[in-house]
């Protein structure tokens, strides 16, 4: 079964207030809960602001460090979960959930 890549995209910036983000932490954990129950659960995760990134390029017979996200842009990957779905409604489906709890955009994608 196909498995797809959930990617929540965050705006650049301050995080929500204490009990905002509690309140999404929580609901999120319930749809992980139930994706765990159904069995399309294969893995989740936050990450660190952009600002935080690393991108390591190589160039010729160098490798290039540079500090920060690699594309410049007003928001970045800031979270994602993988799951395993029948297909691309069901993945879509699950991003929806997402989306709703946490009024971000939620891209999909097939892995290869």
């Amino acid at each position: 079964m196909p498995q797809y890549l959930l990617g929540i995209w965050q705006p650049d910036g301050g995080t929500p207030d204490p009990e905002v983000l509690a309140d999404i932490a929580a609901r999120l954990e319930a749809v992980t809960d139930e994706m765990k129950a159904k069995g399309v659960w294969v893995f989740s995760g936050g990450l660190h602001p952009a600002s935080a990134a690393k991108v390591v390029r190589a160039s010729g017979d160098d490798v290039l460090y540079t500090d920060g996200p690699f594309a410049e842009g007003k928001e970045h990957l800031g979270g994602f979960t993988i799951v395993t779905a029948p297909g691309p409604e069901a993945a879509t489906e699950w991003a929806g959930r997402i989306s709703e709890i946490t009024t971000l955009p939620v891209e999909v994608r097939e892995f290869h």
